[in-house]
């Protein structure tokens, strides 16, 4: 029988006779390592949810990589690159693409008879993925850009018909300036709202034929190709052989290609969404280094009270590390229980959140309608063991407290 155990466990149910102070103590201390790591998980759930989302709502109005003109132009008003169905072939045949669309930009003005506001009007085909926006559209129907026909609908956001005072089947002037203004009357079929004010005030949606004529390219020119990944960390490695593969290609009248990533077009949004992981780890830091002194405190304490207890191991013969594995196997057991009941609490809390969205959020202030959740199983992994891993290092300084008392010493102590 392991004896330093056996002892431990009779101090943690309290069945050695003496003060009573451990149990309150180890209940404090299991207290302190569950809301520890119930708040880390929540925190670690709630950072990667609210990045993710942003960062998804973001990709579903550019994609992750485009395809473009190298001409470093960066306004919408771009110049055309020609179809090429063998370089779009291509590009699907590289491990990790999800999808290559076609698209094309132009700035435009739309104007009622109360308002104006400027926007960009983009252009997608029969190859736009409608993913993020059969989630986001909240009236009416999508347009078919599918037949031979062009359509004559247009998405517009619900941030401008509300500013607009448009609804759903109205008419929307609208005016682009070339040589001279060229009017059209989209019809309204469909009205989106991604919480982002920044793009629900600038995009509408609309066949891309319409963005081809208006700016006199011939039926095989678009803007360029957006090209969807299946995993987003994937954007470095897979920018990299696009680009590749985009800088072999010249079209027939000597133009050449260039790539640009979503990180590269919004910065700043990204770089705001990167100082999320510096809070989400300071914030795991702070917690993970209260509960360790919270355990340090009840540890000394638990000694103290055990002092007459020690006196006697070691007047029979126990040997001081035998001493110390009797205080850190019961720090085991507290930090033990308080990672388990945590991880039952944090994930729990969790789950209701992703399924039922109990906690909700202004979407005006927070992007987002309810407090966004991400559970990732080896992020929750790696932060279990790395708490008990602090946790247990911190209890060896303290465990050494037991060592320096001397029988004499104990009897005087009781």
């Amino acid at each position: 029988m392991n004896l330093n155990l056996y002892i431990a466990n009779k101090i943690r149910k309290g069945e050695i006779t003496g003060k009573k102070l451990s149990g309150p103590i180890i209940t404090v201390a299991t207290i302190g390592i569950v809301l520890g790591i119930t708040v880390m998980i929540l925190s670690l759930s709630i950072g990667t949810g609210f990045k993710r989302e942003i960062r998804n709502k973001i990709i579903g109005f550019g994609a992750h990589i485009q395809i473009v003109n190298y001409d470093y132009n960066s306004s919408y008003e771009t110049n055309p690159i020609e179809r090429d169905s063998a370089f779009v072939n291509q590009v699907l045949k590289i491990p990790g693409v999800k999808n290559v669309q076609e698209f094309a930009t132009k700035p435009g003005l739309l104007k009622t008879k109360e308002n104006i506001q400027g926007v960009i009007i983009k252009g997608i085909g029969k190859d736009f993925n409608w993913d993020y926006f059969d989630q986001i559209i909240v009236e009416g129907q999508k347009p078919d850009v599918t037949q031979e026909k062009t359509s004559n609908d247009i998405i517009i956001s619900r941030t401008l018909a509300r500013l607009l005072k448009l609804k759903i089947g109205d008419k929307v002037p609208t005016y682009f300036f070339q040589d001279r203004i060229r009017p059209r009357n989209f019809r309204i079929s469909a009205i989106y709202d991604s919480s982002l004010p920044e793009f629900d005030k600038v995009f509408l949606f609309v066949d891309i034929r319409h963005i081809i004529k208006l700016n006199k390219w011939n039926d095989n020119q678009v803007t360029g190709y957006e090209v969807t990944l299946n995993e987003f960390d994937d954007i470095p490695e897979l920018s990299s052989q696009i680009d590749l593969l985009a800088a072999s290609k010249i079209s027939p009248d000597g133009g050449l290609l260039r790539t640009t990533t979503i990180i590269q077009q919004q910065p700043q949004i990204f770089g705001w969404l990167n100082l999320l992981d510096t809070n989400v780890a300071v914030i795991l830091i702070l917690i993970v280094l209260v509960a360790g002194f919270n355990m340090i405190s009840g540890l000394l304490i638990i000694i103290l009270e055990r002092t007459a207890m020690i006196g006697i191991l070691k007047a029979l013969g126990k040997q001081n590390h035998n001493i110390r594995k009797v205080f850190i196997y019961l720090a085991t057991f507290i930090i033990a229980k308080g990672v388990l009941i945590g991880n039952f609490i944090g994930i729990s809390i969790c789950l209701l959140q992703k399924y039922f969205g109990i906690i909700s959020l202004d979407p005006e202030n927070y992007y987002l309608n309810t407090v966004p959740i991400h559970l990732n199983l080896l992020h929750i992994l790696y932060l279990n063991m790395g708490t008990i891993v602090v946790s247990y290092l911190m209890m060896i300084a303290p465990s050494y407290l037991a060592t320096k008392i001397t029988p004499v010493e104990a009897i005087r102590f009781d």
